[in-house]
Parts: structure tokens; C-alpha cells; sequence
């Protein structure tokens, strides 16, 4: 059922989709990470945590960039 578009109300242009099921984690973001592993959290939505999973992905891939471009700075 999720990703399939639900009816348009009126005025929408874009159609809603249904949300993705997920399973809420009690322990904190650190014990969804353990639990559904990182990736799987951050790209995938498995539980609640799956955009402060994003943010913290964006900031490790934001990072290597800077290194990257550092290195090739030096050269």
C-alpha cells in the first residue's frame, strides 16, 4: 500500500502518497541504529529516526567532501 497516490483533495496538484509503515524505537536513535542499522534508518525510514538519520549522513558525506577538496587543494 505505501508509495501508491491517495485521492487528490481540492486545490492539490501534487497527489499524496501513503506514508511508509515503520516501527517506533523506545530506546533513542542510537538503539534504532543498532536495531535497524544505520543506513536502513536513514534512507529507508524504518522507525522514527530516519530524518535525524539523514541529517547525520549529510553531515558525514558533506565532510569527506571537504576533505577531498581539501587534498586536492594541497596537491
Amino acid at each position: 500500500m505505501a508509495g501508491e497516490p491517495l485521492p487528490a483533495k481540492p486545490g492539490e496538484r501534487i497527489p499524496r502518497r501513503v506514508p511508509a509503515e515503520y516501527d517506533e524505537c523506545e530506546g533513542g536513535m542510537l538503539q534504532a541504529i543498532r536495531r535497524d542499522g544505520f543506513f536502513r534508518t536513514a534512507l529507508e525510514d524504518t522507525n522514527q529516526y530516519g530524518p535525524h538519520g539523514m541529517i547525520a549522513l549529510l553531515g558525514i558525506f558533506a565532510s569527506l567532501t571537504g576533505l577531498i577538496l581539501l587534498l586536492f587543494w594541497k596537491l
